[in-house]
């Protein structure tokens, strides 16, 4: 049975929102392997449509050789909409409708990972249907004061911090697992 892992850049103030524009100054050999160790067990990945959009317009036309572009560009791939009518992007299923028990049926067929990146949207709504196994949060050493959070205006999710780990730039790789009720 897979586990849904949920991953994101966050700022100390809480922001997920454009981390390209804040994070790459903290990006260093270590985040670089705590990514990587995240791509070595996926077996499919998870997103939102905001997210499948623009990773599906950028890493289909971007150097295809890279790393990361030639993981994405082949994983299994499930888009969480009902707005979304078709899935171009090679390996992409749309999940709509009841979503929860879609979710948990290719949770029960799939062996490994099912990674995400993102899709804040997508994270919350998980955690409320008991549905995320992980959070997995790259805290970095700055508050940027605006930009989109990852918890506001929801509920309280109670969590577990099972592991933790300082990188040389301040940096915080920290698991956390849904808090047992």
């Amino acid at each position: 049975m897979g586990k849904i892992i949920s991953n994101f850049f966050i700022s100390l103030d809480g922001v997920v929102e454009a981390p390209d524009q804040w994070h790459f100054p903290y990006f260093n050999d270590e985040m670089g392997a705590a990514v990587e160790a995240g791509m070595q067990t996926a077996a499919a990945f998870l997103m939102g449509r905001t997210l499948y959009e623009e990773w599906s317009a950028y890493w289909t036309t971007t150097d295809t050789d890279q790393d990361f572009a030639k993981f994405i560009n082949n994983a299994r791939k499930y888009v969480v909409s009902d707005t979304l009518e078709k899935a171009d992007w090679n390996n992409t299923t749309v999940i709509s409708g009841d979503v929860a028990a879609q979710v948990r049926e290719i949770k029960e067929r799939t062996d490994g990972d099912i990674q995400m990146s993102g899709s804040a949207t997508t994270v919350r709504w998980l955690l409320a249907n008991g549905l995320l196994d992980e959070l997995r949060l790259l805290l970095h050493p700055i508050a940027l004061g605006q930009g989109r959070r990852l918890f506001d205006g929801t509920p309280a999710h109670p969590l577990k911090l099972v592991e933790s780990e300082t990188f040389r730039t301040g940096v915080l790789n920290l698991t956390y697992v849904p808090a047992a009720g």
